[in-house]
């Protein structure tokens, strides 16, 4: 108890200082009160982190008054949320639809003209985004698992939303991650526009034991983060991967299954969230080039106990997750909070957690983790994506069918 008071007191003191001195705008004011690690469960394994604060940081508690309110419970499964213009929110649902829920909660019915999905297991209409132009252009972005000979494939299409948003106009399939594979696990699906205005779109590496070892291939896009144009081609300036048949599009490889992309407000960067299996969930900085491990290294195990592969965490060469969890909270998507209605929370962190039933809000300093809290715990939701919206507040979505305005009371 008195080592643990000590580091309190000691964290507390950190924090002062970062608010006293620091002026990098990477930093939040202040991140709240300290409180012990919200981590309280027993993890997986007993494999310990490459540097102090990797996992089970120590907590924080936001002082502002804030609060979860429901806008509707009336969607079906959504999967992503992004706001328009207007600040109506633009959600697609897994079974293949996409919709506009204005903030009062009044849903549309769904916007037709958008290619058949395959909703099975964890497939469906997944991540979307808007079109930087999309005020003057209306064109929207999305991630979909589509069947095709072979298998299901990971595939992004777009489409110009009509004058009267009631359909979805020349939607086109503009990339496809291969190769197909019959399981119905692991697409990824997550996308985004980086600040050069090209697509960054996550794939998982479909689960089965045949694709698992795909993640490392440069030859595939299963387990990758790849960068794109707007019409599907690869970006340029993307880094070049060797070995024979290295695909041009790939961003990163290494991934299993990450379901979350979001970019930091202050520098860019583009940050992701991964599912381990049991432990080793993951939030990773993206670096071009970079090799994020899976399956050669883990902080998890396989979902029956034994080691993934040679049971290794570290090695020359694998890049190390920012911050993990063991056991996993299966974050989802995510975004950083760039308002000032809630000060603790700038540039803050916030992910869905699936598993978890809460919201993870992460408090970052100079590209490490230094604080964790949970939030929305007693609504017992499995939070599948996060956005912040035109008005400065965040819009959370839910397997079980609800969309939350979370913001100060």
């Amino acid at each position: 108890m008195k080592n643990t008071t000590c580091f309190l007191a000691f964290s507390a003191l950190l924090l002062t200082s970062f608010s006293c001195s620091n002026n990098d705008k990477d930093s939040p004011v202040d991140p709240g009160t300290v409180t012990d690690p919200v981590e309280t469960n027993a993890p997986n394994s007993a494999y310990k982190p490459a540097f102090e604060g990797q996992t089970r940081i120590n907590g924080i508690k936001t002082n502002t008054s804030y609060q979860g309110i429901v806008v509707t419970s009336a969607l079906a499964a959504p999967w992503g949320v992004k706001s328009l213009p207007d600040g109506r929110l633009l959600i697609t649902e897994k079974a293949g639809q996409m919709r506009i829920v204005t903030t009062a909660g009044v849903v549309s019915s769904p916007i037709t003209g958008i290619p058949a999905v395959n909703a099975s297991g964890q497939g469906g209409l997944l991540g979307l985004c808007l079109d930087p132009e999309f005020a003057s252009n209306k064109m929207i972005y999305w991630v979909f698992s589509e069947a095709t000979t072979g298998g299901n494939n990971t595939a992004v299409a777009k489409g110009k939303l009509s004058t009267d948003e009631k359909t979805i106009e020349g939607a086109t399939v503009i990339y496809r991650a291969k190769p197909a594979n019959p399981s119905n696990l692991h697409y990824g699906g997550r996308i985004l526009f980086d600040k050069t205005g090209n697509l960054v779109v996550s794939t998982g590496e479909r689960s089965v034991l045949e694709t698992r070892p795909l993640a490392q291939s440069v030859s595939s896009g299963l387990g990758k983060v790849v960068r794109l144009t707007k019409e599907g081609q690869p970006a340029s300036g993307n880094p070049v991967f060797t070995g024979t048949g290295a695909l041009a599009e790939l961003y990163s490889i290494g991934h299993r299954n990450p379901q979350g992309l979001a970019l930091h407000p202050v520098t860019g960067e583009i940050w992701e969230s991964e599912h381990g299996p049991r432990g080793g969930d993951e939030i990773n900085r993206l670096k071009a080039g970079a090799n994020f491990g899976w399956p050669t290294i883990t902080y998890g195990i396989e979902y029956s106990g034994e080691k993934v592969g040679a049971g290794i965490q570290q090695q020359n060469g694998l890049e190390q997750p920012v911050y993990y969890w063991d056991p996993v909270v299966s974050p989802s998507g995510m975004t950083f909070y760039s308002g000032n209605r809630v000060p603790e929370w700038e540039n803050n962190l916030f992910i869905g957690a699936l598993s978890g039933m809460h919201i993870v809000r992460l408090a970052i300093e100079n590209n490490k983790v230094i604080g964790e809290e949970r939030l929305l715990v007693s609504e017992n939701q499995r939070f599948r994506d996060i956005t912040q919206g035109n008005d400065g507040t965040l819009y959370a979505v839910t397997d079980q069918g609800r969309l939350y305005k979370i913001d100060k009371k």
